[in-house]
């Protein structure tokens, strides 16, 4: 999964020694206030619904996160439905919630329409998105990039570098 702050808006902290940084150190994410209530709000999925939480990472305008459904069939459900659509409904509009509390300002809007969901069909396909999630500080360009969104059709948080290459080349970005 990927979701996107309203207009990539660098909201939720900074990457610390990115792919234009000069450091040895490994490249992290440092959250400010927003981001720890990403964190926080994240934690309590599982007490809301029958998922597994798997990898998670947090960047300045978007999150990336793997989770697991579980079908309970037979047992009182803890919410009315259990479906990706409403487990991402939730999350949003708790975060939401909290960072207008936080920014004292009750109409800010924190995220983008929609999400960008994968079906993971196997255990390559984990390990790939795995270790994408994982490089995700390490390849941080450290610049705001505003894709075209009729370019990228709505995936513009996995389509960074191709992004960077439409600008440098000129040529059309395709999904």
């Amino acid at each position: 999964m990927t979701i996107c702050t309203q207009e990539r808006e660098n909201l939720f902290g900074e990457v610390i020694n990115h792919v234009g940084a000069r450091h040895a150190s490994p490249a992290y994410m440092k959250l400010n206030v927003y981001g720890t209530i990403i964190t926080s709000v994240w934690r309590q999925i599982p007490k809301h619904y029958y998922v597994d939480l798997d990898i998670f990472q947090i960047m300045p305008d978007h999150i990336h996160f793997v989770i697991y459904i579980n079908n309970h069939t037979g047992e009182a459900c803890l919410a009315p439905t259990n479906t990706l659509g409403s487990i991402i409904g939730s999350f949003k509009s708790e975060c939401t919630k909290q960072i207008r509390t936080a920014m004292n300002n009750p109409k800010f809007i924190v995220w983008q329409r929609n999400y960008y969901e994968h079906i993971i069909r196997d255990e390559d396909d984990l390990n790939r998105i795995r270790y994408y999630i994982e490089q995700n500080p390490k390849n941080w360009g450290g610049t705001l990039l505003r894709c075209d969104e009729e370019d990228v059709r709505g995936r513009a948080c996995l389509r960074r570098q191709a992004c960077l290459r439409r600008q440098d080349s000129g040529d059309r970005v395709t999904s």
